[in-house]
């Protein structure tokens, strides 16, 4: 059931972005000059960002069936990952 393998992905990613979401929070109380002020804020919104951005392609990987990344890269074929080439 495909509902059983997004239920990870997104309770990571609203973790995550509780998480940054704090530190946000956190470093907006603290009294600093604009430029480490707007640097600390834009970081963690970056991190927001990106982490929605990839939980959207993991559920666009999920519902189109394509679940094995690993079988995408020319290394792995289905043998022990950490065996490979070693006998």
């Amino acid at each position: 059931m495909k509902i059983n393998k997004l239920i990870a992905p997104i309770i990571i990613t609203i973790l995550l972005v509780l998480y940054l979401g704090t530190y946000l929070w956190g470093w907006s109380q603290v009294p600093l000059p604009p430029i480490p002020k707007v640097l600390g804020l834009v970081i963690p919104l970056g991190l927001m960002g990106v982490s929605i951005y990839v939980l959207i392609e993991r559920i666009k990987e999920i519902r189109s069936g394509e679940e094995d990344d690993l079988s995408k890269y020319w290394l792995y074929h289905g043998e022990d990952f950490w065996n490979v080439g070693y006998g």
